[in-house]
């Protein structure tokens, strides 16, 4: 498991008014090593223990740890919880899984292998060149970032006007 939000408490005992012994941060790998009603016993990599509550976990995919991006504003070139673009979604949701892929879409487009059938996950690339990129969710439905009407980091059905420029999918 990982940290989902940009800081989590670890604390000495499954409470919220329990010392805190220190902190997580969005990304960081946790061992979970028992669970009670809405808390994880876990161990930081470093072999720090502590108690977080369950909700501030996430899996360890790039689309789950994409997932808790949404609702981040868009700034181009963004690459934080701050602000961030389509393809800088990409890149820190795969680099907080610990896998190196590049920075910009079409690089991501050129390093990933065309699939026919995509899966959930995989990528799907925009324009031509190539301007823009999201995470499959199935369905027709997306993950990405984008600028349009103030959305930032959102899930939908796959714009019509994105639809249109399709290029084709990928999978890293």
């Amino acid at each position: 498991m990982r940290c989902a939000v940009e800081v989590a408490p670890l604390r000495a005992e499954p409470r919220d008014d329990a010392e805190q012994v220190t902190q997580a941060l969005r990304g960081d790998p946790l061992d979970v090593e028992r669970r009670i009603v809405g808390w994880a016993a876990v161990r930081t990599a470093y072999g720090y223990p502590g108690w977080v509550r369950e909700e501030h976990l996430t899996g360890d995919t790039p689309l789950e740890l994409a997932r808790t991006f949404v609702g981040v504003p868009y700034e181009w070139g963004g690459l934080s919880s701050r602000g961030i673009d389509c393809s800088g979604l990409v890149h820190l949701a795969y680099r907080l899984a610990g896998r190196r892929v590049p920075r910009d879409a079409a690089q991501q487009d050129e390093a990933g292998v065309q699939v026919e059938e995509p899966e959930v996950g995989d990528l799907v690339v925009y324009g031509d060149p190539v301007d823009h990129v999201a995470f499959w969710l199935g369905d027709g439905q997306i993950l990405h970032a984008t600028g349009r009407e103030g959305l930032g980091a959102v899930e939908e059905l796959e714009p019509e006007l994105l639809r249109a420029r399709r290029r084709r999918f990928v999978r890293l």
